[in-house]
C-alpha cells in the first residue's frame, strides 16, 4: 500500500519524505486555506514547490469549480503545473463528464467525495486513476467506512477494475492498518497516523531496557 501524506504544510511533507515512506500527496483548498495560501499564482507556486519535495510521487491538485466546463478548464491548467499533477475533481454529474474529458485526453484524476460503490464504480468507469471513499466521515454518519473499501476492492478484483482505491479521511494509526487488510492501494492521511505506526508500548519498555543495559558496557 503506498502512503499519501493529506496536507499543504511543507515541513509536514518534507518530514514524510525524510522518513522515507512518502509516496504522494493529497490537498484541497481547506488545506491550502489552513496555510494561509491565498490567490490563483500562490496556489499553484505552492503546488508546483510540493511536486519538487515529492519528486515521484503523485499530488492531487482539487479543482474549486463545480461546472464541467469550469473543471475542464481548470484542470488543464493544474495538469500544467508539473508532470506529477493528479487533477482531484468531485463526484457529481459534472465532475464525472469531466474525468471523462480528462482521461480522454491524457490528464490522470483522483475522484474525490466518494461514498458508496456505485460512486466508485462510475468514477472507475470513466478512468479515473483514484477513486477516493472518506472513510472518516462515513463512520462519523454512522456507517461502516472500512467496510466500504473492502465492497470497492471486491468490485474492482473482480471486474478487473484498474483505478487505485485511495483511502480518504484517515483518522488514526489503526485505520491505516485496516484500509491495508480491506484492500486500499493508498491511504492518504495526517503525518501523525503515520508516524503513529512506529509507536507501541511494549517498544519504548523494551528500548528504554536496552539503553540501562547498554550502560553497563560503558
Amino acid at each position: 500500500m503506498k502512503y499519501f501524506i493529506d496536507t499543504a504544510n511543507l515541513d509536514q511533507i518534507k518530514e514524510a519524505h525524510d522518513l522515507g515512506v512518502l509516496d504522494g500527496v493529497t490537498t484541497n483548498p481547506t488545506l491550502m486555506a489552513k496555510e494561509g495560501i491565498k490567490g490563483h499564482d500562490a496556489v499553484y507556486n505552492h503546488y508546483k514547490t510540493i511536486c519538487e519535495i515529492v519528486k515521484n510521487g503523485d499530488v492531487s491538485a482539487e479543482v474549486t469549480t463545480v461546472s464541467f466546463k469550469d473543471m475542464v478548464e481548470q484542470g488543464k491548467s493544474l495538469a500544467a503545473i508539473h508532470k506529477n499533477i493528479v487533477v482531484k475533481v468531485p463526484m457529481t454529474v459534472d465532475g464525472v463528464k469531466a474525468m471523462k474529458w480528462f482521461t480522454d485526453n491524457g490528464i490522470r484524476t483522483n475522484c474525490t467525495l466518494i461514498f458508496s460503490a456505485g460512486q466508485a464504480m462510475l468514477a472507475a468507469k470513466v478512468g479515473a486513476a483514484y477513486v477516493s471513499p472518506f472513510i472518516g466521515r462515513i463512520d462519523d454518519s454512522g456507517w461502516d467506512g472500512l467496510e466500504l473499501i473492502q465492497q470497492i476492492a471486491t468490485i474492482f478484483a473482480v471486474q478487473n477494475i484498474k483505478s487505485q482505491i485511495l483511502a480518504a479521511s484517515i483518522r488514526s494509526s489503526l485505520h491505516i492498518i485496516k484500509c491495508a487488510e480491506a484492500g486500499a492501494n493508498v491511504c492518504t492521511c495526517p503525518l501523525d497516523s503515520i508516524i503513529g505506526l512506529t509507536k507501541h508500548p511494549l517498544t519504548d519498555i523494551g528500548l528504554q531496557k536496552f539503553m540501562e543495559d547498554a550502560k553497563k558496557f560503558q
